[in-house]
């Protein structure tokens, strides 16, 4: 019995391209901006000297701007990176500069498990902040109300069976009683290491019905 489930972002519930191609670049182009006007601020210092030891060292600022855009051009899934982000696209959500691109199909299936008892959480490499944002600011309204709670990498990387077994502690149901959703295999490998059930969203391209988890095309195809 699905007890909860705990979706991924990119891919799952959004489209990567919103990801890709309207948030990173947004960051990106604003990230050394704001750090030169926010860097004294407590928050943005704590962040900023976690980047410099993720570096491996003393960074001028220049220079880890220079770091912190690097990373965002490889797509690292570095922890203060990520919440420097958020931070940035506060800013954006607030301004209107763009909304939370959300999959209609995942919106409307969200809103029914979560009317049926069903726990909901999100797990992804984006800050627990930078999900907020996202949920809060979409085509179909404030939609942070239905989740109980929020994951990002401070629990554990995605690809790690112990991120997905802290999960099942922190939320306190079996491994079993969680569904976790997500477009990326090496995910759901870890999640079903750690006893979790999985269903793998591919929304673009042909579904394989020998593929290592049950695909789906979209969320409307998920059986709860």
């Amino acid at each position: 019995m699905i007890r909860a489930i705990v979706t991924d972002i990119e891919g799952a519930t959004s489209s990567l391209s919103f990801v890709k191609e309207v948030l990173f670049p947004y960051a990106r182009e604003r990230l050394g901006e704001f750090v030169r006007a926010h860097g004294d601020d407590p928050e943005v210092a704590a962040l900023l000297e976690e980047a410099r030891q993720v570096a491996g060292g003393k960074l001028e600022r220049e220079a880890l701007i220079g770091q912190l855009c690097a990373w965002i051009d490889e797509d690292r899934k570095i922890t203060p990176l990520k919440a420097l982000q958020g931070l940035i696209w506060e800013n954006g959500y607030r301004r209107g500069d763009f909304s939370g691109h959300i999959y209609a199909d995942a919106a409307a299936c969200l809103r029914d498990w979560q009317a049926r008892g069903i726990a909901l959480y999100v797990f992804s490499s984006g800050s627990v902040h930078a999900q907020r944002l996202l949920f809060a600011h979409t085509p179909y309204g404030d939609l942070t109300p239905l989740f109980s709670g929020y994951f990002d990498t401070t629990i554990g990387s995605k690809r790690e069976p112990a991120a997905y077994s802290a999960i099942a502690q922190t939320i306190g149901l079996l491994p079993r009683e969680i569904l976790f959703l997500s477009d990326m295999v090496e995910e759901l490998d870890a999640a079903r290491a750690a006893g979790m059930q999985t269903v793998w969203l591919v929304r673009e391209g042909e579904l394989n019905p020998a593929a290592a988890h049950t695909q789906v095309r979209d969320f409307e195809g998920i059986a709860v």
